[in-house]
């Protein structure tokens, strides 16, 4: 290949990653400052959406059926767009739930579930975290998944790339159970 098409390659190449970038926005990754994302309204929400989804979790893993791993789910948000209006709260969100237990001294990994939500928040002074969820949607299983989320996303439809790390989640999981930050992770 000639020197002329190796540049032309390479800038190219430079237009597409500056256009990715571009469309992702600022503080992409589903952190306060991503287009979309309100850091002051995600910072209230997100304990609120994070409660409901291990509620929702419960019941749903093999761990809590063996009452000797103490079993229970951890949960994390990461938000793709948030939208408030007259005390309504929209947020859009790529979740990961996994459910872990304790034996011997190893975190135990029972069981877990990621995918994309839409939430429905209000704010109520009574309830705990000063919002009340309203309803919460998931895409469909196996056919009409994808049409789902490009509906509930729109230019944002890649929620896959922006799951939550699991880090997080197994280093609450230790401080739970009491453990030291290098303990081990086994299946159950």
């Amino acid at each position: 290949m000639t020197v002329g098409r190796w540049g032309t390659g390479l800038a190219a190449t430079g237009v597409l990653v500056a256009t990715g970038v571009w469309a992702m926005g600022p503080g992409a990754g589903g952190a306060p400052g991503r287009a979309g994302v309100d850091g002051r309204l995600w910072s209230e929400v997100r304990p609120v959406i994070e409660a409901r989804l291990v509620a929702d979790s419960r019941g749903g893993g093999y761990g809590e059926a063996v009452p000797g791993l103490r079993a229970r789910w951890f949960c994390r948000a990461q938000a793709r767009d948030l939208a408030e209006h007259d005390g309504l709260v929209r947020a859009g969100v790529s979740t990961l739930c996994l459910e872990y237990g304790v034996r011997a001294g190893a975190l135990l990994e029972c069981g877990g579930a990621q995918g994309p939500q839409v939430l429905r928040l209000r704010r109520d002074a009574g309830a705990a975290g000063g919002y009340r969820v309203l309803s919460a949607q998931t895409p469909p299983d196996g056919a009409g998944y994808a049409q789902w989320v490009d509906a509930h996303f729109a230019h944002q439809a890649d929620t896959a790339a922006d799951t939550p790390p699991a880090t997080p989640l197994e280093a609450t999981a230790r401080t739970h159970f009491g453990l030291p930050a290098n303990a081990p992770v086994r299946g159950c």
